[in-house]
């Protein structure tokens, strides 16, 4: 689905209109990164959770001249399904 075609059906199954439903679905998103940023972690119940974590800096390898190259440190955000996903798609 693309995302007109999520807004379009979130706005017919709940009854508003699909600007409520785009405010909305740009004010989660908002809270999601500032929640994230600021405590690590935000939770969608029954969806899954972003989380941030630190990666450590490295040795890797160019694939295509077999060359060692040093890969810095960075955070990165990872997301983590919920079981009841899993439960729910599997």
């Amino acid at each position: 689905m693309t995302k007109s075609e999520v807004l379009q059906h979130l706005a017919e199954k709940t009854g508003k209109t699909k600007k409520e439903v785009v405010e909305f679905m740009e004010a989660m998103v908002e809270l999601a990164y500032k929640e994230t940023k600021s405590a690590g972690e935000f939770s969608i119940p029954g969806l899954g959770k972003l989380k941030k974590k630190h990666r450590d800096a490295r040795m890797g390898r160019n694939p295509a001249t077999g060359e060692s190259i040093s890969i810095p440190a960075k955070t990165v955000v990872k997301f983590t399904v919920a079981k009841a996903a899993k439960d729910a798609i599997l």
